[in-house]
């Protein structure tokens, strides 16, 4: 399938299956097309955007021991997944000049946003949830609407976002364990394993673009912008191997680790907010 047609399922498709549908055979890249840039991508009606205020925010972990609280968390996260998975199609349309071997692999990468989309709607599922029958922010989305270049995405969404989910991932891979809910904790730990890549992914393409001299880090944060930021780029279990496996210098993680914590995924009333008014 050419690289370009799989973007456009994925971003203007209004069924979840075809934006969730694996391409059988190869990517081929001949017809990248003109750059193109969209205020929104396509959804089906029960996962439009929703109003500010209307979409559930992100139990506390500790209420994991409600089977209908860990069902709305896998809710909300496969809404992340399908963003970062609209994100990356649309940075394949906006980029199609972009060298041949980061396109394709960004689009293995989508492969995995695929899945774990998949995976957080079949467990919501499981759990007394339809994915869809939410109302659900576009957080992810609107944060990308700053991205102007290649670089701003490898340091917006590889880097920040996939970068914060190394440790909450593993967070989240808890608090389904202590709840009891073995299914859940190892759905996390494959997506812990996926991030893993992901981050790996961006910090190499991040060196292929930024600058002679510049270091690693100094060039993620020239291209975070408001109210895009290190500090988000971690949770509060900061996952120290997992980033050196996925090839961030020692600068780099000791640079992020030594910032406040702010979290992505609701456990504090700041973002908690955020979510609900997206």
């Amino acid at each position: 399938m050419e690289l370009s047609v799989f973007a456009s399922d994925v971003l203007l498709s209004d069924l979840l299956e075809k934006k969730l549908a694996t391409p059988k055979g190869e990517f081929t890249d001949q017809f990248p097309g003109e750059p193109a840039r969209y205020k929104e991508p396509v959804r089906p009606a029960n996962l439009q955007f929703a109003p500010r205020r209307t979409a559930p925010a992100m139990p506390k972990l500790s209420a994991f021991t409600d089977p209908s609280k860990r069902a709305i968390a896998h809710h909300i996260m496969a809404n992340h997944e399908l963003q970062a998975l609209e994100v990356m199609a649309a940075t394949l349309l906006a980029y199609p000049t972009a060298p041949a071997e980061f396109r394709f692999g960004l689009a293995r990468v989508m492969l995995d946003e695929q899945r774990h989309t998949r995976m957080h709607a079949e467990r919501a599922k499981k759990l007394g949830v339809e994915f869809g029958t939410l109302p659900v922010n576009c957080f992810i989305w609107k944060k990308s609407q700053s991205f102007t270049s290649v670089l701003d995405y490898l340091a917006g969404l590889p880097l920040v976002f996939e970068g914060a989910n190394l440790d909450h991932s593993m967070e989240f891979a808890e608090a389904f364990e202590a709840a009891g809910d073995l299914r859940s904790a190892h759905l996390m730990k494959i997506i812990h394993e996926d991030e893993i890549e992901h981050v790996k992914f961006g910090i190499e393409w991040l060196r292929h673009f930024k600058p002679a001299g510049q270091s690693d880090y100094d060039c993620f944060t020239a291209h975070l912008h408001f109210p895009l930021k290190p500090t988000q780029a971690k949770g509060e279990q900061f996952q120290l191997e997992a980033r050196r496996k996925a090839g961030l210098d020692e600068d780099f993680i000791t640079r992020v680790q030594e910032l406040e914590s702010r979290k992505f995924h609701g456990q504090t009333k700041a973002l908690n907010s955020r979510e609900k008014n997206s």
